[in-house]
């Protein structure tokens, strides 16, 4: 096989994401959202609304300061460049994609199995009836529109969901009702998929299960440039083993290459897209959920970052905090700090900033400037570098002396 050296595979990866190039300095247009949107085919949504949405930030990585009502239009209004759906996780992902997503997409914890047969039966042909009359509805619209009782369960594990909440989630689970976009609380908008898609066409599309992962294996690759099976699997959440079987398939058809990673045993697959640059230049603070670090053994693989996310981690227990970006410079990844926005004081809180191993000397300067970016970006004022990490002697005056 051919061989890519780790840091080829690296800057490949960061060309195929759209991150190994200065931005140009001219505003964000609908056009290059677009183009971003294209080259990544989704952007993960989260709830988590700390510093920012989670689908807002890839975009700010890749174009700088852009007008998220741009984004927003092009999810929320027909005819739709992003639906929602299941891919990595909840996504905006690109229309042509939901049918094949949709052959592999098994999300069946948040589905209605447990309720009674006549139950769910009496509830799916209510829910549907009414989003066909007065969608798009939100998941207590409908529940008060039915007249259903909001019967929680007492107890159990995670969201204690009512009926109704289960079936919508059933339905939109195997993509027979889809989201007309999310309220400023993030409540999915229920509708009939068929009234979501910008081609109806789309929503009876049936698709094998080898053609779809052959499609959604090929466009994974395309995003990542370059990568092992697994890594593959992961961008859509596909099953790994059959994931590796459409792999061989394209591999036979010449859609993708074979190559070795340091003449390493294990098979990596480059798409003819894919470019290898000499150099990287980019910097971008990265969202927890964006494309570049889903799979955080390839990060560490490429970048040598162990990166885990601490949300879920017990304040006391967190290295690194609660909302960490790492900090991409050049084409290493130099820092992660903690982020808040301070919506009511107007600033940016640097929770904490910790430098990696080996960060350039100018690592603390260049991310001042991105912090000032990403904190114009977000119409707060002032940035506040609180004294936690290593890093934050360094960069509090580098800050300064940005204000």
């Amino acid at each position: 096989m051919p061989n890519l050296t780790t840091a080829q595979a690296r800057r490949t990866l960061l060309a195929a994401q759209g991150l190994h190039l200065p931005r140009a300095e001219s505003a964000p247009t609908r056009r290059r959202i677009t183009t971003v949107l294209q080259r990544l085919q989704l952007l993960q949504l989260d709830s988590v609304n700390v510093l920012t949405r989670s689908h807002y930030l890839p975009v700010f990585s890749r174009l700088g300061a852009y007008d998220p009502a741009l984004l927003d239009g092009l999810s929320s209004r027909a005819p739709r460049r992003l639906v929602e759906y299941w891919a990595h996780e909840a996504s905006l992902v690109l229309p042509e994609l939901f049918p094949y997503l949709r052959a592999w997409q098994r999300r069946t914890w948040m589905g209605a199995g447990n309720l009674p047969d006549e139950q769910r039966r009496a509830l799916e042909s209510g829910v549907l009836e009414l989003l066909g009359r007065a969608g798009p509805l939100t998941a207590s619209a409908t529940q008060r529109l039915l007249g259903a009782e909001p019967d929680r369960p007492a107890e159990g594990w995670g969201w204690r969901w009512t009926g109704v909440k289960r079936v919508l989630e059933d339905l939109f689970a195997r993509g027979v009702i889809g989201s007309a976009g999310r309220t400023a609380q993030f409540e999915r908008r229920y509708a009939p998929i068929s009234a979501v898609l910008p081609d109806p066409a789309l929503a009876t599309q049936e698709v094998g299960g080898t053609d779809a992962l052959m499609v959604l294996a090929e466009r994974a690759a395309r995003a990542l440039g370059v990568g092992p099976a697994r890594s593959i699997a992961d961008y859509f959440r596909t099953p790994v083993r059959q994931t590796r079987e459409a792999l061989e398939l394209l591999v036979v058809s010449g859609a993708l290459e074979k190559v070795s990673v340091d003449r390493g045993a294990e098979p990596w697959y480059l798409h003819p897209a894919a470019t290898v640059p000499r150099q990287a230049r980019g910097r971008a603070l990265v969202s927890p959920f964006d494309s570049l670090v889903f799979d955080r053994d390839r990060l560490q693989r490429l970048f040598g970052v162990h990166y885990r996310i601490e949300i879920y981690t017990p304040a006391a227990h967190r290295v690194h905090g609660y909302y960490v970006l790492p900090f991409l410079l050049g084409d290493a990844v130099a820092a992660r700090v903690d982020l808040k926005a301070d919506r009511t004081a107007g600033r940016l809180v640097v929770r904490s900033s910790h430098a990696e191993p080996g960060a350039p000397t100018s690592t603390a300067a260049e991310l001042a400037h991105e912090l000032r970016l990403l904190a114009g970006w977000l119409q707060l004022d002032d940035v506040v570098v609180e004294d936690r990490g290593e890093l934050a002697p360094a960069l509090a005056p580098e800050v300064g002396r940005l204000t």
